[in-house]
């Protein structure tokens, strides 16, 4: 019992041996997983409704090329369940290959799907199944990853650790749109595909060093302890309800105020100058590139000052920027076109994503973490998968000022959370 108290001690302190490589592992993989996954959104964006929905009015044909993009959303909370039901039952790192194995396979094969010129109503429904599996295995992934790098290491620096894998995030925007900005100047369907189908590439890698990790030392010590909880579903939903509400309104501003700077914003830009397509992808490139290293700074700010004030600066910053970021883009001008991508992406978000690891583990104890954390996180997202969807509608309607509108709004959302939520920085947590 005293050697088992003083390796806990040991953990706590400095972590476990391998908590570098973990962190690492875990970014690669949350890296192909943001890749796949917002590939699809750049994609719908730009081309699926011509390509699948080639029989509407230009408007229409968005709306429902973001109607499906808002079906993997919608399978996001149940991803979560299963992979946080799983990661809490049997562990964090089968979880992890698994959910990255079933992305790579769905995402080639839309690179590999028939168009609507080519086999009619079918195509749109195979899109629609694919991108339903694609919404499990992104549900599944973000517990799993974030939860195992949090757990390997040191109570200290868990902030910094945990925003590594937050930081593969902007890394896999990064690398989709830079994907379809190298890709654009295609005159035909590899315009789209090309991008899916290289995928592939990072998917071997990533499940290459995932396959390497150690399970995390937290979960394997609450096993060893007969602290692993029959049903943790039940467990957290009867015990921490409060926590999983609190995680979905913090989420949300910070998903639902992505999505419609880097799709809705994106697509709005293009129909208004189909030039300035080129300009919308480089902003989010350049943004997810400053994305990453403010999302580290920002991981390892909290491991200071702790993690709400970051997070109630972001918020405020979101409901300030969500007009002025449209005004910069009506200008037409390149440089505030790239610059509100910037600020909205990487600034704004990258504060949110990497203050999120640590914060919402903290909230929950070790054998509930992944599920708690994991069905927080991926109820937000179904919601936030909305955004674009609800930013065109009332763009129609309104004009540019629906779109800021939608923006402000999730920021009062994020800003309620923060003052709700109450501050896990500080001395040793048990589990």
């Amino acid at each position: 019992m005293t050697a088992q108290l003083s390796d806990r001690a040991q953990q706590a302190a400095h972590g476990s041996p391998g908590k570098f490589k973990t962190a690492i592992a875990s970014a690669a993989g949350t890296c192909v997983e943001n890749y796949d996954f917002v590939a699809y959104g750049t994609a719908a964006a730009l081309y699926f409704g011509k390509v699948f929905f080639p029989n509407t009015d230009p408007v229409v044909g968005t709306l429902l090329a973001f109607a499906t993009l808002a079906v993997g959303f919608f399978m996001r909370p149940l991803g979560g369940a299963i992979g946080g039901y799983l990661g809490d039952k049997h562990g964090r790192k089968p979880v992890l290959v698994g959910a990255l194995l079933t992305m790579g396979i769905a995402t080639v094969l839309i690179g590999c799907l028939p168009t609507y010129g080519q086999v009619g109503v079918l195509a749109p429904i195979l899109l629609i199944v694919i991108r339903m599996i694609q919404g499990l295995a992104f549900g599944a992934e973000w517990g799993g990853a974030v939860m195992m790098t949090f757990e390997h290491a040191p109570w200290k620096k868990r902030g910094r650790f945990a925003a590594i894998p937050q930081a593969g995030n902007p890394l896999g925007i990064t690398l989709a749109n830079a994907a379809f900005l190298l890709s654009a100047s295609l005159q035909t369907d590899w315009a789209w595909r090309l991008p899916f189908l290289a995928s592939s590439v990072l998917i071997v890698v990533g499940l290459v060093v995932r396959m390497k990790l150690e399970e995390s030392p937290e979960f394997v010590n609450a096993k060893s302890q007969g602290a692993i909880v029959k049903n943790p579903l039940a467990t957290v939903f009867k015990n921490d309800w409060r926590n999983i509400l609190r995680v979905i309104s913090l989420r949300i501003v910070e998903s639902c105020a992505y999505y419609v700077t880097a799709t809705f914003l994106l697509s709005y830009i293009t129909q208004n100058n189909p030039a300035d397509r080129a300009v919308g992808l480089t902003g989010i490139v350049v943004a997810s590139l400053i994305a990453i290293p403010v999302t580290l700074l920002a991981g390892r700010l909290t491991d200071h000052i702790g993690r709400r004030k970051l997070y109630l600066g972001g918020a405020i910053a979101v409901i300030v920027f969500g007009f002025p970021m449209f005004m910069l883009s009506n200008t037409g001008n390149p440089v505030l076109i790239v610059l509100a991508f910037v600020i909205g992406i990487g600034l704004i978000h990258a504060t949110f994503t990497g203050t999120q690891g640590a914060w919402f583990a903290e909230l929950f104890r070790t054998n509930t973490r992944t599920s708690g954390a994991s069905i927080g996180y991926q109820v937000a997202a179904s919601i936030s998968g909305l955004a674009p969807f609800l930013a065109v509608l009332l763009a129609a309607n309104f004009g540019w000022a629906g779109g800021a509108s939608l923006y402000v709004l999730v920021g009062v959302i994020g800003l309620l959370g923060v003052l709700t939520t109450r501050e896990t920085w500080g001395p040793e947590r048990k589990s």
